[in-house]
């Protein structure tokens, strides 16, 4: 009798959860990627299905770990909240990301952009912003079929799958959530915070002080009608 070996398990493809390359150049280009990142996490908060990542591996296709990029930002409708790794898009219900920013150092080439672009078109994103903090030059790509095309007229452009509404001055760029707000960096969140905290203690203190003084009223009201009946008057008699 011929004892039939077993066959070999296949080896367990690891997808790395860093590139080795840093998330951000200077300190500039991480301002801007925590503030937009940031400000989409509170934008959509209230909504379980929307995941958004900052600087997260995606691989795109299952066993090609050299198949991946590291949006600067992303944005994924139809996926649920939760930490990752990394993005293995075939576990995710195959969904790709529809919405990526890139924000761009004086370190990014022609080149590397270039084959961000295609990754980009090949894997299904649907809007692609690249932002250049140092020239204020924003450009905005939306697919049309299989191509991401750029969009002539970003200044007041609204994103169709976010809502947000782009604009670019002479001195910055812009971003505005549909309620209007604009998009705040976390040092100008905390400064609206302690804003709010000492409204509300100030509101707090007011209210405080008038049932401090409806209170005076009242005992004095008090006072007068003991003092009354001392003088045998009937308060309730006047």
């Amino acid at each position: 009798m011929v004892q039939q070996l077993p066959s070999e398990t296949a080896a367990e493809i690891i997808y790395p959860e860093s590139d080795g390359q840093p998330m951000a150049d200077n300190t500039k280009q991480f301002r801007w990627i925590v503030t937009i990142k940031e400000n989409l996490e509170i934008l959509f908060a209230s909504q379980d299905n929307i995941f958004v990542a900052g600087d997260l591996l995606w691989y795109p296709v299952e066993g090609k770990i050299k198949i991946r990029q590291a949006p600067d930002v992303m944005v994924v409708f139809g996926r649920h909240k939760g930490d990752r790794g990394s993005y293995l898009q075939w576990k995710e219900d195959n969904i790709s990301p529809q919405v990526v920013f890139e924000i761009l150092s004086p370190g990014n080439t022609t080149k590397e952009m270039a084959n961000k672009l295609l990754f980009y078109q090949r894997y299904g994103v649907e809007e692609y912003y690249i932002y250049n903090p140092d020239t204020l030059e924003l450009t905005g790509l939306l697919r049309s079929g299989d191509n991401l095309e750029v969009i002539e007229e970003i200044n007041n452009w609204v994103s169709p799958r976010l809502g947000v509404r782009f604009e670019v001055t002479s001195d910055t760029l812009e971003i505005y959530r549909p309620d209007g707000q604009r998009f705040l960096t976390p040092v100008e969140l905390d400064q609206l915070r302690e804003q709010e905290r000492q409204r509300a203690e100030q509101e707090r203190q007011q209210k405080e002080a008038a049932l401090q003084q409806l209170e005076q009223e009242r005992q004095r009201y008090q006072d007068l009608l003991a003092r009354l009946r001392e003088r045998g008057i009937d308060p309730e008699q006047l």
